[in-house]
């Protein structure tokens, strides 16, 4: 059979390691997808530019909707990343019948519901393994491998950056500004690393998770983000005191009243494999009625590692392109007319445990108080723990670990302890999650 001609949008660091990839493992790629995968155009910003891969017998071209429009190219692959040119191609790419692969995880996450409503219209696939933990292939697990369970919850380290930073700060005692200096000049890290540290690039890779694990429509917009800025080398080492770590988990879990999606610092008992998970690398736990909790653990970015993922849509795309669109796996695993548009629950809502830590005047009946407040707001104590007095000799630090409690009654509490003369400073709080297998 005649080659799969495909067009690449940009030769970045996954266009180039995509490339390498096809050329390298040209024979056993052809021998699973039953036809041989030819890059036969590639859009770049320069021709001129050096690049990581092998561009010969490549049409290159600056203008990405020559690759588009072109009629021999069967499928698209977009790595150029954003959301607004990215979205004008897929959606041109898709109206003219090609199927698209991305690494896209900000596009899928903000307009994976329209863009999946026209793939659907014109019988076309969407793939997009890559735009999730990298090499890891945990969305086809989740839309495939899961599809006779029931998913309960999945929590994931889901961005290198932010674990590396809070690898370096429990090893070596250094400080976020610090380690964050550090992963920009490594290149883990942007000059404005706003979408790594505050949350935003997993509340879109875990928006996509949850959609694939409750078969819910796409709502990034609804996901709660928290970033990482104001963690201190003292709250990892009053977590580790206490027998946690602290990572900054994205966590989607089915509820009682919705669903909760969000994002954020989070201490986990260091027993857990995922507590564990060091540097750069990511993990997602799921866990599924059937079959228990389940660990993907791998390589989250990178030339090669996330090439992997899209030479494997690209390998999908190809022994799909034959079959009914209609008994081709649904782009959010539950097939399109079957998603519930199930609310996302407000954090408020949120039940969940808490590290709290305050500084508090060296002087009798203030922890009998602080004690009682929580009490009296149903907030049950799991361990408390008095410091050495505070450098400044007149406060003592208190580190305390809740049970679980509705977050909306935690703020209440908080509120009335913050307001004691007693109290100094502002209260650090840090959720919990054990992640058992419930």
């Amino acid at each position: 059979m005649e080659p799969v001609k495909i067009g690449i949008l940009g030769l970045g660091t996954v266009g180039g390691g995509t490339v390498n990839v096809l050329g390298r493992n040209a024979g056993e790629i052809t021998r699973r997808a039953g036809r041989a995968i030819n890059v036969h155009m590639a859009s770049v910003r320069s021709l001129d530019k050096p690049r990581i891969c092998d561009t010969e017998g490549m049409l290159l071209t600056t203008d990405p909707f020559e690759i588009v429009n072109a009629p021999d190219i069967d499928v698209v692959v977009e790595l150029i990343g954003g959301s607004t040119l990215a979205k004008d191609l897929v959606l041109s790419a898709i109206r003219q019948g090609k199927h698209v692969v991305t690494a896209n995880k900000a596009l899928i996450a903000e307009h994976g519901n329209e863009i999946f409503s026209a793939a659907q219209a014109q019988g076309v696939t969407v793939a997009f393994e890559a735009a999730v933990a990298g090499g890891i292939p945990v969305i086809k697990a989740l839309r495939e491998g899961l599809a006779g369970n029931t998913i309960k919850w999945l929590a994931g380290i889901i961005n290198g950056t932010s674990n590396f930073i809070l690898t370096e700060m429990r090893d070596k005692g250094r400080s976020f500004d610090d380690v964050l200096a550090e992963a920009q000049k490594l290149g883990y890290a942007e000059a404005d690393p706003t979408f790594d540290v505050e949350g935003i690039d997993a509340a879109h890779k875990l928006t996509i998770l949850a959609s694939i694990a409750f078969g819910i429509p796409l709502k990034f917009d609804q996901a709660y983000t928290e970033g990482m800025r104001e963690l201190t080398t003292q709250d990892v080492e009053d977590a580790a005191d206490l027998g946690f770590r602290i990572k900054h988990l994205g966590i989607a879990r089915r509820a009682a009243g919705g669903i909760e999606l969000r994002v954020h610092p989070t201490l986990i008992p260091e027993r857990r494999l995922i507590a564990n998970v060091d540097g750069v690398m990511n993990a997602i736990l799921v866990n599924a009625d059937a079959v228990g909790p389940t660990l993907y653990y791998g390589a989250g970015a990178g030339a090669e590692p996330t090439a992997s993922a899209v030479v494997a849509d690209l390998v999908d795309v190809v022994r799909a392109l034959t079959t009914d669109p209609e008994n081709r796996v649904p782009h959010l695993a539950f097939q399109a007319d079957a998603l519930e548009d199930i609310p996302v629950l407000p954090i408020e809502d949120v039940d969940t445990a808490y590290f709290l830590r305050l500084l508090a005047k060296d002087q009798p009946g203030v922890l009998a108080t602080v004690t009682k407040i929580l009490g009296e707001h149903g907030i049950s104590i799991e361990a408390i723990v008095q410091k050495a007095p505070h450098e400044h000799g007149d406060v003592v630090p208190i580190v305390i670990l809740t049970h679980n409690v509705i977050e909306k009654s935690l703020n209440s509490a908080l509120a009335e302890i913050a307001g004691l003369n007693e109290i100094q400073d502002s209260i650090k709080r840090i959720r919990v999650e054990y992640l058992e297998a419930d």
